[in-house]
């Protein structure tokens, strides 16, 4: 077996163990990347050369720390000091980030080895990482497939096993749904579990950092390094530190698991309903207590979502003006020339599309009528999860509609582009956390995403509903093959 087809705990057992060294792992997985990138397109930027010196470097110590020499990859709009930080737009092209977002001050902290920065779509505006000013990330279990977005080079980096693990980042399911379609486990954290600080901004009061990993324990392990407290993020919350690994019992006996309807219905593929439902006779199997249940809000999500987050995008997005950093037009004589062409040149459609849409309901005569509205529906949204989870410890939902779909299929249809995260987005809307575990394939090989939905910084019970799941299922023993393609 390959260092890089290991999972990050079994790596650090090798390394504990003396079998292995940083630099043969690291080793292993920048070979990897050579194998594999030119298929995936996952990398906007690979550290190589940074690597391996810094691989050297941790070799010669005497101790090591539990992550110490642990490679990892970065989605691209995290700061990351001294490299690149594009947003894999043409807008940040050349912009290197002069600090590090806080989540990298922890992985940092733990020796950690960053392999490159990832492809997304643009400033994370997209459901399949076509929306890139670069490059196309591929699927790595079908290449004419998208991998998801925003966080496809996320997903599609772990499913080819270019990195053992990624950090991502979530608006309405860009953690959730391209690990859905790749076969990863992916969670999106309760709003303010994980500090901001350094993420670039899309839609602040959505937007959260999360991790991307093989199995759920590797999930659990990078949760305990980038969760807490930061006070450089004002919507941090202060809770106290916890060790989620502690969580992964395999025993969901008594566990009351709710299953909305609603989330079984149209739109849904027939071998997508089919494989959850399969999921959840395994859990009654197992002795939890499943009930269906009503959660009647996924169109008004979609609605509140697409209103709230454009409108954050637009006042976001309003400092890239080509004067103070990024790119900057050539073809001007004034000032409002400057503005104007820097932002038409840099800026790709799917962005453009959600800056006017956000500028138009933030506008005079607008605003009550769309944006105060949404956040009205926001809070019963809200108030409808917590009504469900004062009932249940864990909803179970599709995580995506279908399973991936084919390069350039949706590109020119913004809606079903939209609705490609139909499932996700009512989490991001009510701040609860959620995670997406791989549950079967479908008749043509390509993956199926399982979503376990929890209460508001009870991430424990999800990782134990999906911990006892995936020992009882065995997916990645099941499908290695694909891992290996």
């Amino acid at each position: 077996m390959e260092l890089y087809e290991l999972t990050v705990h079994e790596l650090i057992e090798k390394l504990d163990k003396k079998e292995i060294t940083i630099s043969d792992i690291t080793k292993s997985y920048l070979s990897r990347i050579k194998e594999k990138e030119d298929d995936v397109q996952a990398f906007v930027t690979v550290t190589e050369k940074e690597a391996l010196e810094k691989a050297e470097e941790l070799d010669k110590k005497e101790t090591r720390t539990k992550y110490m020499g642990i490679p990892i990859g970065i989605k691209d709009n995290i700061c990351t000091k001294g490299l690149k930080t594009t947003c894999s737009s043409k807008m940040l092209e050349n912009f290197i980030a002069p600090y590090d977002a806080t989540v990298m001050e922890k992985i940092n902290n733990e020796n950690m080895i960053t392999l490159g920065k990832l492809n997304m779509d643009e400033f994370a505006m997209g459901s399949s990482t076509e929306f890139s000013a670069f490059k196309t990330t591929k699927n790595p279990w079908d290449l004419k497939r998208v991998p998801g977005g925003s966080s496809g080079g996320s997903a599609a980096s772990v499913a080819s096993n270019m990195v053992p693990w990624a950090l991502g980042s979530e608006t309405g399911g860009s953690i959730r749904q391209p690990s859905s379609l790749c076969g990863t486990v992916g969670l999106k954290t309760t709003y303010g579990l994980v500090s901001r600080f350094g993420l670039i901004a899309f839609a602040s009061s959505l937007d959260q950092i999360g991790p991307v990993t093989k199995d759920v324990e590797d999930n659990a392990l990078l949760l305990n390094v980038i969760a807490g407290y930061d006070s450089k993020d004002s919507t941090s919350k202060n809770i106290e530190k916890k060790d989620y690994t502690k969580a992964l019992v395999n025993d969901v006996k008594g566990l009351k698991i709710g299953v909305p309807k609603e989330f079984f219905g149209e739109g849904i593929n027939d071998e997508v309903r089919e494989s959850i439902i399969q999921a959840i006779e395994k859990y009654k199997e197992l002795g939890a207590i499943v009930e269906e249940c009503s959660l009647d809000i996924a169109n008004e999500a979609l609605s509140t979502y697409y209103i709230i987050a454009g409108a954050e995008a637009s006042s976001n997005l309003g400092r890239f003006d080509g004067i103070r950093y990024g790119y900057r037009t050539k073809n001007a004589s004034n000032l409002k020339e400057i503005f104007v062409n820097s932002r038409t040149e840099a800026f790709g459609p799917e962005v453009k599309r959600r800056i006017i849409t956000g500028t138009y309901v933030l506008s005079s005569g607008y605003y009550d009528a769309y944006y105060k509205k949404a956040q009205k529906v926001r809070t019963i949204i809200k108030d409808k999860f917590n009504e469900l989870f004062s009932k249940y410890d864990v909803l179970i939902t599709p995580t995506s509609p279908t399973v991936a779909f084919g390069i350039g299929e949706k590109t020119d249809n913004a809606l079903e582009m939209y609705l490609a995260d139909l499932c996700t987005i009512p989490i991001n809307i009510a701040g609860v956390p959620a995670l997406s575990l791989p549950c079967g394939v479908d008749k043509e090989g390509m993956p199926i995403g399982m979503q376990i939905i929890g209460k508001h910084f009870d991430e424990e019970t999800i990782y134990r509903a999906a911990y006892t799941y995936e020992q009882n299922t065995k997916f990645r023993e099941t499908y290695k093959p694909y891992f290996k393609k």
